[in-house]
């Protein structure tokens, strides 16, 4: 006997798998969106969101029951992307490995600025620690090396030492546009002076590693 469409073992129609199809379009659509609207305002209304994804905010809800789990998956979208960077991240200098890491982090933010303004919103920290779980410990990683063969600090804990670059990355990035041409040297000199690198070791360290700071 065959199974009639639908049913448990059945083979999916055509129309059935258009129709997911389409669902899996609509919810990317809704998320560049999201991505592109919060962006340019962190306080875009759904509407806006939903309009700028050429959909009803109805089809909005039927993929997002409200704006915080809408912010959520954008803060994973973009999570996901931000812990890639610190997991690839690696080399036998801690200073130029961290240094790398920060410029990355920094570009990566501006293009997925959406992500990096929610992270930054003090009302979301609880979901951005969460998901940047990798990500903080790749900097703890980093910093416990840099402190073992003696180019850090050695003046405090390492774990605090790995929360001052945290925070202070985070304050940064809250105050610089993301369009600043000297923003990401900016952020990898706060990030080297924080862990004790004196600023004329970092001057010599950029000149013997430009890639740090070469658009990729």
């Amino acid at each position: 006997m065959v199974a009639a469409a639908g049913e448990e073992g059945s083979v999916p129609t055509r129309a059935g798998r258009g129709r997911r199809a389409d669902a899996t379009a609509n919810r990317e659509a809704l998320l560049t969106a999201a991505q592109t609207m919060l962006g340019a305002d962190p306080h875009a209304s759904l509407d806006a969101i939903a309009h700028a994804a050429g959909l009803s905010r109805r089809a909005l809800y039927g993929h997002f029951a409200d704006r915080e789990s809408l912010l959520r998956e954008v803060i994973a979208v973009g999570a996901d992307r931000f812990n890639r960077i610190a997991e690839t991240t690696d080399g036998p200098d801690p200073r130029v490995a961290l240094a790398q890491m920060a410029a990355r982090l920094w570009r990566e933010a501006s293009a997925v600025r959406a992500s990096a303004n929610i992270a930054l919103d003090d009302a979301h920290v609880t979901e951005t620690v969460h998901a940047l779980a990798p990500l903080r410990r790749r900097v703890r990683e980093l910093v416990a090396e840099g402190v073992a063969v003696g180019v850090f600090r050695r003046d405090m804990q390492e774990g605090m030492l790995a929360f001052l670059v945290e925070r202070t990355g985070r304050a940064t990035l809250r105050e610089l546009r993301p369009a600043a041409s000297d923003g990401a040297e900016t952020v990898v000199r706060v990030v080297l002076s924080i862990v004790g690198v004196p600023w004329t070791d970092q001057a010599a360290l950029l000149a013997a590693h430009p890639e740090i700071l070469a658009a990729e």
